[in-house]
């Protein structure tokens, strides 16, 4: 998904002086709309950085030089880049920003401020293409966001979905998505008719510019998907180009069996393996993380295709309701059977099963564990924030009928944040070669969260990257860290126009400052923008100057390598 109308880079870095006499080499003399002068270019590649001079004209990168060869050439703009680092903008591959795209102002603040300029959906599930079943999965009561999920209906529903959001992104289609278009929200394996809907609707979103399928197999409807289902999909958008990414069917107990589920996906769907946000959830799985990290260079070295993403945290965050059986949420019925007594005792007991089949991550965070957000009843709001642990002594209840009381009164909405992950596999999982990184955050603006708690890695996870474990740590080169954000990111997803820093490139900048970009969102505040990041372009139109939004959103649709189209 792109984020590509928030994001102005310029860049101007400091250059070298020309000794008296020398003749200087005359560069291109424009015009040019920006000139970054100066600064210290880190091309995305992984290249060691050097410094140079940037000149955009309209929406590309025109020219780049040696540091000094284009301070005179004919610009609308010279921005002076010394001492910062002239960079692609990053590309988010696990953004969840697609309401405040679709339905909200689409500035994306608090990523714009990380130096993201696009950003990539998909995880799971998408609105598109849609029909009744869609409507009905996403709960949509408000009848004017209904009639605009409806309008994403018919053979060409995900092409009109990405239409609807040109300006902002780019998207996987949800595997959830496609079983519950062609099967609803019902358990079971799918019938032959059944699977061909599925592959049809891939095949269909490949066409229209999709990336490839995202699977979240611990979220109804997509846990219902079985292996064999799922290689059908990756062998329908095989022939396209497609990717797998997948948020594993367990990060926990069974954190090795979901890997080589995924891929088995791979290797007999004919399609590369993409793991989403890597991690091993839950202390006494802690050790698992290296044993995957073997497993996954295991399966590159006989030849395979695969590699994974990460966010800068020990926390990861979803639905409340999550930590409910699968089982109890299907045909969409969750809230009538938690209203069942004798259903809601059995419910409660599979809750407490630690050899339960389902990945429930409030037994491995453990209730001390669980941060609870998105209290809407004025009643309840004094619970925002709190740990499971917390809120059920205080409701004198048990934690298990603590989570059904709380996932009634609030009709499902709440969010967690679940302490599961340990510091060192997150440093140890950075270093390896062929991690990327990814936000699996929403863009918020923090004048709109007031009272309200969220992850702080919607606000921070690339400035925290280059603060914290580039600057600080120096667990990461600069040069690894740009790569990981931008350069391998644009590999993976063949988007061959962007991700670079090279002429005829696309002009998504960011720039920012070394000494100081750091996150300053917490988990107790997590509503603060990072710092560091002084200018950010996309399409060579400058989104943050001095690091202020500039109100103006140049984005463009970003497609698969199938995908017809503009920014492809």
């Amino acid at each position: 998904m792109q984020l590509h109308r928030v994001l102005p880079l310029v860049l101007l870095v400091g250059g070298c002086a020309h000794a008296p006499g020398v003749a200087t080499p005359t560069p291109a003399a424009g015009p040019y709309d920006v000139v970054i002068e100066g600064g210290r270019v880190v091309d995305g590649t992984g290249s060691p950085w050097y410094y140079g001079d940037v000149a955009i004209k309209g929406d590309r990168i025109a020219r780049i030089t040696p540091a000094g060869l284009l301070a005179r050439a004919s610009a609308a703009r010279h921005l002076d880049a010394r001492g910062l680092v002239v960079a692609p903008g990053f590309i988010d591959i696990q953004a969840q920003s697609g309401e405040a795209l679709l339905a909200g102002d689409s500035r994306v603040l608090s990523m714009v401020t990380q130096g993201v300029t696009t950003m990539i959906l998909g995880e799971g599930e998408t609105p598109a293409p849609a029909n009744e079943k869609i409507v009905a999965m996403y709960r949509l009561t408000d009848s004017a966001l209904a009639r605009l999920f409806r309008s994403f209906a018919g053979p060409r529903g995900f092409g009109t979905w990405l239409g609807a959001m040109a300006q902002h992104f780019g998207s996987f289609i949800g595997a959830g998505t496609v079983r519950a278009y062609a099967k609803g929200q019902a358990e079971g394996p799918a019938t032959p008719a059944e699977l061909d809907t599925m592959r049809a609707v891939v095949r269909r979103a490949m066409e229209d510019g999709a990336f490839g399928v995202a699977s979240a197999l611990i979220y109804p409807p997509g846990s219902y998907a079985s292996t064999a289902e799922l290689v059908e999909e990756a062998k329908a958008m095989a022939p396209y180009g497609g990717v797998y990414i997948t948020h594993m069917r367990s990060e926990g107990d069974r954190l090795l069996e979901a890997v080589d589920e995924a891929l088995t996906i791979g290797r007999e769907g004919g399609v590369p393996v993409e793991i989403y946000h890597l991690k091993a959830a839950g202390v006494k799985n802690w050790p698992k993380a290296r044993l995957v990290v073997a497993k996954i260079d295991s399966a590159r070295a006989a030849g395979q295709d695969v590699a994974t993403d990460q966010y800068a945290y020990t926390a990861g965050a979803n639905g409340f309701s999550s930590c409910i059986p699968p089982g109890a949420h299907a045909d969409g019925r969750l809230l009538e059977r938690l209203g069942d007594a004798p259903t809601r005792t059995a419910i409660v007991a599979d809750m407490l099963r630690p050899d339960a089949t389902w990945e429930n991550l409030c037994l491995s965070a453990t209730p001390d564990g669980v941060e609870v957000v998105g209290f809407k009843v004025d009643s309840l709001k004094r619970y925002e924030g709190q740990r499971l642990s917390q809120i059920a002594r205080a409701m004198g209840k048990t934690w298990p009928d603590a989570i059904i009381d709380l996932t009634l009164a609030e009709h499902d909405r709440l969010g967690q944040l679940l302490f599961i992950a340990s510091d060192s596999n997150v440093a140890m999982q950075i270093r390896q070669p062929w991690m990327k990184f990814g936000t699996d955050a929403e863009g918020l603006d923090p004048d709109s969260m007031q009272g309200q708690m969220t992850h702080p890695r919607a606000y921070g996870n690339y400035p925290r990257i280059l603060g914290r474990f580039v600057r600080e740590q120096q667990l990461l080169t600069l040069e690894e860290a740009v790569r990981k954000m931008t350069g391998a990111v644009a590999a993976r997803l063949s988007i061959r126009d962007r991700g670079l820093l090279n002429e005829g490139m696309y002009a998504d900048v960011v720039l920012f400052d070394p000494a100081t970009i750091i996150d300053r969102a917490t988990y107790e505040q997590p509503n603060q923008l990072s710092v560091g990041v002084r200018e950010l372009l996309v399409n060579g139109v400058e989104v943050l100057r001095d690091g202020v939004h500039t109100g103006a959103k140049p984005g463009r649709v970003v497609l698969g390598p199938r995908g017809p189209g503009p920014g492809r």
